[in-house]
């Protein structure tokens, strides 16, 4: 077998089976991802005890330090850092 017949396909890539360029990658809105960081952290910092119950924290300690690595790693830092602090706080009230 000589170094040309190492591709089955001839030469197309993955991405040709269905005809075009992969999609380009996903890329969020950040000032809306900012939005939605703030606005969870604010009914954190509002409430006195859990504001969301059991089902809901777990979400949001699951998906609020996944959304911060979209932003600048010092502003994500910082966020990620207020949020865990206010959960800390609820938990513990």
């Amino acid at each position: 077998m000589g170094a040309d017949d190492t591709d089955l396909f001839g030469g197309q890539g993955q991405y040709d089976l269905f005809g075009g360029d992969p999609a380009p990658a996903y890329r969020p809105d950040l000032d809306k991802v900012r939005a939605r960081l703030h606005k969870i952290l604010a009914e954190a910092r509002a409430a006195e005890t859990d504001p969301w119950g059991s089902a809901r924290t777990s979400l949001y300690r699951t998906i609020f330090p996944q959304l911060t690595l979209w932003l600048p790693d010092e502003e994500g830092e910082q966020l990620r850092f207020a949020f865990e602090e206010e959960i800390s706080r609820l938990m513990a009230a």
